[in-house]
């Protein structure tokens, strides 16, 4: 043979023996699982330190038929001087895993949390290269001037495909627009999460959580939890400037980074590439949580060290580059691509009224997720206020956010809360105005949009700076009709004596003869009626009325004999019944819906209330 077709001959085959790093996935350059067998020999990549990958030694114990449905999984026993120590490691999972020089499938799976044998489960290659080939949905995103995700078709996306594809997904939220509620979002996904207790369960994503104090932390465990990750207190940074020799590509057995919150408050997921070709990455060899089509923030990342646990060891990592995006997150991987941009929105968090606090403006980008967007905005809202204003004494709080939206004008919102002996939780930040908003548009139905920037101002009082109601005394029993009723509003200070405060409601003169209950509430609690929102424009405008004010109180009443609609973004509080029938007699599919007719007087104030109470009046009948 010629010189030169030998050595074309040698380098063919050298290529075939060692994968290339950044390599190809062509189909002679893999194993089948039917050509795997018990006491084959082989390596495997992962990072167990720094950046570049380590070869750790594996023998093939047998392989498992039907693991998952239509996949198999290879039993592996696994060698190195750090393995033998710490047994099966979270954050391993996609290490690729190769005999003869070809790549078999991904390190995945343990089997419990107190293993004493380096023995793990390996997900085949081929699922895990069909799930990098899948298509994206038709209208799911990008960000408006990017190219499309790869897959997804060139033209317009129709109102229901773009709302199909955005609403697909294990995170969505089932509940109407316009009623968003975390817990409630937390509990759906709680009641379809796996059954606990599973004997063979992936070998778990460590989620570093930075920047925030214990309290926000468990709170953030709460949201994390049900999707199957395990957070860790560890750093994970992300966000500063990068550092200069940092590489610019994932490689396979290089270390795969998710970026839920990137800055100043962080959460970041840490994994394993399995394989790379050209733009594309496939690793974990499981879900992260299993969210269908996504576009989570992907990182290059940089293991410090592996925590050896009797209990489930560990790698301890940090994000050290952003790199595309999380597209895929399926039964037996995740994939990424490097050229899409993910979707995350910048957050700042400035809080006043701590003097001397080292530290009272923040900064972070959050990553646009149904539910961990919402969550995370709360968590990092909470993170900043326990790390600045953490004390044992009582708190006025008022939250100020302006919301940009795409497109749309600038949206404020004002939010109000009083904590007892400390800091607001982060669970009541969780209820607050913002947050939900932001999870109704996260989870609207009718389009994709974008939320560009979210900026908030805590500002702090270390004072109970409200009164509470004890009660309230009518002072006119029995009124004419139409006359004004005064009431006398028993108000405790947080301290000194009691006082008293006297308002008067006007009553419709058609009350007579009746008996009218009074409802006295503080203005912040008390919801304006509106309609359900039918588009995104309608959603944003409920939400910048969703409230009166906050320093005022409210005196409701149910108005007799009238019937209020709220019908395709109106409300008519008070109509006559051949009206209401009108109405349902219109030969359409959208029907008028019935609310209550309820009349709402404001207030003002010049502190917050607490506390609530109800009175009845009985309005004197008319003498004919």
């Amino acid at each position: 043979m010629p010189v030169a077709a030998l050595a074309i001959a040698f380098a063919a085959t050298f290529a075939t023996a060692l994968p290339s790093a950044h390599g190809d996935a062509k189909k002679d350059n893999t194993i089948a699982v039917e050509d795997i067998k018990p006491g084959m020999k082989g390596y495997g990549l992962s990072v167990f330190r720094g950046t570049e990958p380590e070869r750790f030694d594996v023998e093939v114990v047998d392989v498992l038929k039907n693991f998952r449905p239509g996949q198999a999984l290879i039993l592996v026993k696994t060698e190195h001087p750090r393995l033998a120590i710490t047994k099966n490691v979270k954050g391993m999972s996609g290490s690729p895993i190769y005999f003869g020089g070809k790549l078999a499938g991904a390190y995945a799976y343990s089997w419990n949390s107190f293993q004493v044998e380096a023995i793990a489960g390996v997900t085949p290659i081929a699922p895990m290269l069909a799930e990098m080939r899948r298509p994206i949905p038709k209208g799911f995103w990008p960000l408006e001037g990017q190219a499309p995700l790869p897959g997804a078709l060139t033209t317009k996306a129709t109102a229901t495909e773009s709302a199909d594809a955005q609403n697909s997904g294990k995170t969505a939220y089932s509940g109407p627009p316009g009623s968003y509620d975390l817990a409630a979002h937390r509990a759906e996904l709680v009641a379809h999460a796996p059954p606990p207790g599973a004997d063979a369960v992936p070998v778990a994503t460590p989620i570093m959580v930075g920047g925030l104090g214990p309290r926000s932390s468990a709170f953030a465990r709460t949201l994390l939890e049900p999707l199957g990750l395990d957070p860790l207190d560890a750093g994970g940074g992300g966000g500063g400037p990068i550092a200069e020799g940092t590489p610019t590509h994932f490689v396979d057995g290089g270390s795969l980074g998710v970026s839920f919150v990137r800055g100043d408050v962080s959460f970041f997921g840490l994994g394993t590439v399995t394989h790379v070709d050209g733009s594309r990455v496939v690793g974990f060899g499981h879900p992260m949580f299993e969210a269908g089509t996504s576009a989570m923030p992907a990182d290059l990342a940089r293991v410090l060290w592996i925590f050896a646990s009797s209990n489930h060891s560990s790698k301890i990592g940090e994000s050290i580059r952003p790199l595309g995006s999380l597209i895929q997150d399926r039964q037996s991987a995740v994939v990424v691509d490097e050229k899409i941009t993910p979707p995350m929105f910048a957050l700042s968090v400035v809080v006043n009224g701590a003097p001397g606090a080292p530290k009272n403006s923040w900064k972070m980008d959050v990553a646009e997720e149904r539910f961990l967007g919402p969550g995370f905005l709360a968590a990092a809202i909470g993170g900043a206020l326990e790390a600045t204003i953490q004390e044992r004494r009582d708190v006025t709080w008022r939250l100020t956010s302006t919301i940009k939206v795409r497109g749309r004008a600038p949206l404020v919102l004002e939010d109000v809360g009083l904590a007892s002996g400390g800091m607001p939780e982060t669970a009541d930040i969780g209820r607050a105005k913002v947050v939900r908003l932001v999870g109704d548009i996260l989870n609207n139905p009718w389009e994709n949009t974008h939320i560009e920037s979210i900026a908030t101002t805590m500002d702090v009082r270390y004072t109970r700076d409200s009164l509470r109601l004890r009660g309230v005394d009518v002072l006119d029993p029995e009124p004419e009709p139409g006359a004004r009723v005064r009431l006398r509003l028993h108000l405790i200070p947080q301290l000194g004596p009691e006082v008293t405060k006297v308002i008067e409601v006007t009553l419709p003169a058609e009350f007579a003869g009746e008996t009218v209950d009074l409802d006295v509430q503080p203005g912040w609690e008390v919801a304006r009626d509106v309609a359900a929102p039918e588009t995104l424009d309608q959603l944003l405008a409920n939400a910048k009325n969703a409230s009166f004010e906050p320093k005022g109180i409210v005196v409701s009443y149910r108005l007799p004999a009238a019937v209020g609609l709220a019908y395709r973004g109106h409300v008519a509080t008070r109509l006559p019944s051949f009206a209401v029938e009108a109405m349902r007699s219109q030969r359409t599919d959208v029907a008028a819906e019935t609310i209550p007719t309820v009349r709402r007087v404001p207030v003002p104030m010049d502190v917050y209330l607490e506390g609530r109470d109800r009175v009845r009046v009985k309005i004197r009948s008319v003498v004919r």
